[in-house]
């Protein structure tokens, strides 16, 4: 009910003829070069074009990513972007300590600043939109245990391991296969939000414990580990429920190679993270958090959600 009425708050403030007549520039800033992320910028530039017919203004959404995930590297692009002076900034943070600073001083220039897909700092007053990616963990986590009868040695590869989303994902599937006396947790590798990494790390793990039964994950790479396991000729031998619905990933449920994901959804972030920072570049409240929900998709369900879903 109160996403309902968040939501409605902000079709009255869009529609409001209060509403400044000015154009306004958003600025997304992830974690780094990846299809994700792209989907995020998707979804943004689709809300950006709605508001910009229904204002009768310009709404410009400019996208900016890291080469690679470096915390270094993302701090310096925010403050190149707040020199520009847009009228707001997203960014997905790689270290939530390690960017606060930068988040200090972009939000002491005036510029309106909130988190996407990752919780926002509680003490700096901004907001945030994404899940609870605790509960997206369990989701992912029984589901797997489920198809591995609660036994046996269980890998969980772990995304940018500072990565507020990334570092509760994998915390929460460590604490979840902890319940079971039977499971044995195996070091899946670090993939550093890279899918070429994951695969790398995936094949080296499987070939160093030839008795693993499962793979979890805390980030979209999840398309590297279904390589790694074909390749290995590991389809139905190592199962794997693991993040996210790039179009890639999601084949691999169709096609056997993975069981189930556990999805956040992308494009629904990038078109509310607009929609809040316009509400925020017009003096209205921002919430402190909007969660869009966890897809969960299944070999049962596979076709709907391509179906829905096109490439």
């Amino acid at each position: 009910m109160w996403k309902k009425v968040v939501l409605g708050l902000f079709v009255a403030i869009l529609t409001s003829p209060l509403a400044s007549a000015k154009d306004y520039r958003f600025v997304i800033v992830p974690k780094v070069v990846h299809p994700w992320f792209d989907e995020v910028n998707k979804g943004a530039q689709e809300e950006a074009a709605i508001l910009s017919k229904q204002l009768g203004v310009k709404v410009v959404v400019d996208y900016v990513a890291p080469t690679k995930a470096d915390v270094t590297e993302q701090n310096s692009l925010l403050e190149q972007v707040a020199t520009t002076r847009p009228d707001g900034i997203t960014v997905d943070p790689l270290d939530a300590s390690g960017n606060r600073q930068v988040f200090k001083e972009i939000m002491a220039r005036g510029i309106k600043l909130m988190t996407f897909d990752s919780p926002p700092p509680p003490d700096l007053g901004i907001g945030g939109v994404g899940n609870n990616f605790t509960q997206q963990a369990n989701i992912a986590a029984e589901m797997l245990l489920k198809l591995v009868g609660y036994k046996g040695e269980i890998a969980v590869m772990q995304g940018f391991p500072t990565a507020p989303n990334h570092k509760e994902r994998y915390e929460a599937h460590l604490a979840y296969l902890k319940k079971f006396p039977n499971v044995k947790i195996v070091d899946g590798g670090i993939d550093n939000d890279s899918i070429n990494t994951a695969q790398q790390q995936a094949a080296a793990v499987m070939a160093s414990h030839p008795n693993l039964v499962g793979y979890l994950n805390c980030d979209a790479t999840s398309a590297g580990i279904a390589a790694a396991i074909r390749e290995a000729g590991k389809i139905g031998k190592v199962r794997a429920v693991l993040m996210d619905s790039l179009h890639d990933e999601v084949v691999q449920v169709k096609e056997g190679v993975l069981d189930g994901l556990s999805a956040t959804k992308p494009r629904e972030q990038g078109a509310l993270a607009v929609i809040m920072l316009y509400q925020a570049a017009i003096g209205g409240r921002m919430p402190y958090w909007v969660d869009t929900g966890i897809d969960v998709i299944t070999k049962g369900n596979v076709d709907e959600w391509l179906k829905k879903n096109p490439k």
